[in-house]
């Protein structure tokens, strides 16, 4: 391969100072670069260019990268190329040199994360773990990209490949799980952490691209990691200034450094990040150095190495095809053919020896932790683990009808404080409405930058970024339960972040106070009405709506219990009495029978209620007699998974059926013949007068039931 001619580096330095690229000098730039050689890279010393390796097999290695991706979005003829081909040189820095991870045990407690936000260049990640040697992703699963049943697709899935920390894809999302790792790091080190033992210590690496960056949530992420002075989080910036529409110039032309600087980010610019390596170990260590969060910003090429579809939106979402691959195989001075590794890149990339070395060394000291400190070594390894203490359910109170009621927001409290005593990854936090969401545990205190043990979640108005920071607290570790709260129609804000933990199966427990018409008074922008029905439409989504104390503890038992799925709580404002007949071994079932004729036994009617209304459906059974039956739903889905045998002893077929539930009636007529509900918004009313307007009263529910039978 050519050196770079020093008029072709000069034309590349110019156009990285901010000017677009001349593509008719970039086609000349070659992929060559020259290292310096110095100690090799160990956890405790800074990253660094290696010392027993060629400037020329380091370069390999990030052509390798490159050509892994090209061909593979050749063969399925789908995928991104441009980004990397751009990041390849950082994505190489960063998994061969600078993070310390074991990928022959990808679920090590004390590895470094990594997170590409900018998901859609997944061909970069997967081209990494080949390389770095994780068993998941071998170069058949490489040539398989984006096919049935394959462990790579067309964006990184944790729930398909191991080593993928997160689910990535809509813009933004990625960043804000990042800074949820890096809290869930800063808590734990916090809180464990002695001045002769540091057990938790690593670090999260993210790349994100100019879409993150415009989508509003990475911001929201980025405010509350500078607010944390998460130090260990690493968020590199694919500075190419191409999106699908073309040059980002058409939209997007802010001062992106000078708005994290704003946040209070350290903020770096390595402006040749196709050539530069020494540039980004530099700026690593530097931002290692720096208690702040730092932001590397990258300035590459998209399509790097690509002659004609360089520094375009050609090359961002489509493959090369078979002319220009031969032409950027010219180009670069690739002599392989195509998933062709060479050996001394594969002997070079492989991570596993001084992985499985970090590891037995962490083992070692985390066995001297416990000797130690044994009862903190006993909390960390359940969080590490997912193995909670034995008796946790225990925490959970029980309630008779002689207990005073309240709103089922107020039982939540009740639950989330006994939960946190109980379990010790238990940790979250309200979107700055604590007081309204009824979300703080007492006895503990803030997480902030300098009290980073505490457990209560500050998120301040910020949804969005919530929801996902959750997630990424949730998928840490198996043992964390992490909780996130607003209004249940603020929902709207973070419906992504909830999506994206059902899909990828982070059991994060949203807590959505506010649930219905009863808000009352602040009016229909406030008031949910078809949100029950949406989270009930969506894939591995527990929607729970409990109706009382009973209930609200059964609820929070099953999401609690959860490891491969999120639970949504919409619990009221409005107070509620605790009925006879509930009880959380019933939630379990999903529906059952709280008050009138058994289950399996004869029933003229049947009333199904849910929340507030199932006080309303069981006086509306009382008024039509003895064969009436009422029965509470909580959780639609946990029904569904019920044997035929049950679901017909509680709902038979042939038994005029009515449900009541103050939101949207739709998908009720699967278990309904009538349904009374609101299927337009609401209004500001004070709750009672709201219900009565709209027809949601047990006066309804009988007049319904009498004309079926």
């Amino acid at each position: 391969m050519a050196a770079m001619s020093a008029a072709s580096m000069a034309a590349l330095n110019t156009s990285f100072a901010g000017q677009r690229l001349n593509k008719a000098a970039a086609r000349k730039v070659s992929a060559k670069v020259t290292t310096r050689a110095v100690k090799p890279v160990t956890r405790a010393q800074a990253v660094a260019a290696p010392a027993d390796v060629s400037s020329e097999t380091v370069m390999d290695c990030v052509n390798t990268i490159r050509f892994l991706a090209i061909d593979a979005i050749n063969k399925s003829n789908s995928g991104h190329p441009g980004l990397p081909m751009g990041c390849a040189p950082m994505g190489y820095v960063i998994y061969r040199e600078a993070m310390t991870h074991n990928p022959k045990n990808y679920q090590w407690f004390n590895r470094d994360r990594f997170v590409l936000s900018a998901g859609h260049g997944c061909m970069l990640q997967y081209s990494l773990m080949h390389l770095t040697g994780y068993p998941s992703v071998s170069n058949d699963d490489l040539k398989n990209f984006r096919q049935w049943d394959s462990v790579t697709p067309g964006h990184p899935e944790n729930f398909i490949t191991n080593g993928i920390e997160v689910t990535t894809g809509p813009l933004g999302m990625g960043i804000c799980n990042a800074v949820g790792l890096a809290m869930a790091e800063k808590h734990l080190a916090g809180r464990f952490n002695k001045p002769d033992c540091e057990i938790v210590d690593h670090y999260t690496y993210a790349i994100m691209g100019d879409g993150c960056n415009m989508e509003g949530m990475s911001g929201e992420g980025a405010s509350l990691a500078a607010h944390w002075g998460l130090g260990k989080l690493i968020a590199f910036y694919d500075d190419n200034s191409i999106s699908i529409d073309g040059h980002t110039d058409i939209s997007f032309t802010e001062d992106v450094c000078a708005r994290y600087e704003a946040y209070g980010w350290h903020v770096q610019h390595v402006q040749d990040g196709n050539t530069d390596l020494d540039g980004i170990r530099d700026a690593i260590n530097k931002a290692k150095a720096d208690p702040r969060p730092s932001l590397i910003k990258v300035t590459t090429l998209i399509g790097y190495g690509s002659p004609n579809k360089s520094n375009s939106h050609d090359v961002h979402g489509a493959p090369l095809g078979a002319d220009e691959t031969k032409a950027t195989r010219e180009n670069l001075d690739w002599k392989y053919e195509p998933f062709e590794v060479p050996e001394a890149v594969s002997k070079y990339m492989d991570c596993s020896e001084k992985g499985e070395a970090a590891e037995a060394a962490w083992n070692k000291k985390f066995a001297e932790y416990k000797e130690k400190y044994p009862e903190d070594y006993a909390e960390l390894n359940s969080i590490i683990t997912g193995e909670l203490p034995a008796d946790w359910a225990d925490a959970l109170p029980e309630f008779t009808p002689e207990d005073a009621g309240v709103a089922t927001r107020i039982h939540s409290q009740t639950m989330l404080n006994a939960l946190g005593s109980a379990i010790p990854g238990f940790i979250g936090g309200s979107a700055d409405l604590a007081p309204s969401n009824m979300t703080l545990m007492k006895q503990f205190g803030d997480f902030q930058k300098d009290t980073p043990a505490e457990r209560n979640v500050r998120y301040g108005v910020r949804e969005h970024g919530m929801g996902a920071i959750a997630n990424g607290i949730a998928l840490h570790s198996p043992g964390f339960k992490s909780y996130c709260a607003t209004f249940f129609i603020f929902s709207d804000y973070m419906r992504s972040a909830m999506r994206i933990a059902a899909l990828s199966g982070a059991p994060t427990l949203f807590v959505m106070t506010h649930d219905s018409i009863g808000v009352g008074e602040d009016g229909p922008t406030h008031q949910p009405i078809e949100h029950l029905a949406s989270f009930r439409a969506m894939p591995g989504m527990l929607m729970m709506r409990p109706a009382d104390g009973n209930e609200t503890a059964g609820a929070y038992q099953i999401g609690v219990e959860q490891t491969d799925r999120p639970t949504t709580f919409a619990l009221s404002r409005q107070v509620v009495p605790n009925l006879a007949g509930t009880s959380r071994e019933g939630v379990r079932k999903g529906a059952y029978v709280v008050a009138g004729p058994a289950a399996g036994e004869d029933c003229d009617c049947i009333i199904i209620g849910t929340g507030t209304e199932l006080e309303l459906a069981v006086n509306a059974a009382k008024e039509l007699g003895a064969k009436a039956r009422a029965v509470s739903m909580p959780c639609w889905e946990l029904f569904e998974e019920q044997s035929d045998e049950y679901k017909a002893s509680i709902l038979p077929k042939g038994v005029p059926t009515v449900s009541i539930e103050a939101g949207s009636t739709f998908g009720w007529s699967k278990y309904a013949d009538i349904s009374i509900g609101r299927d337009d918004f609401g209004a500001s009313a004070p709750a009672g007068i709201l219900y009565k307007e709209f027809g949601i009263t047990s006066e309804a529910a009988v007049k319904a039931a009498k004309s079926l039978m």
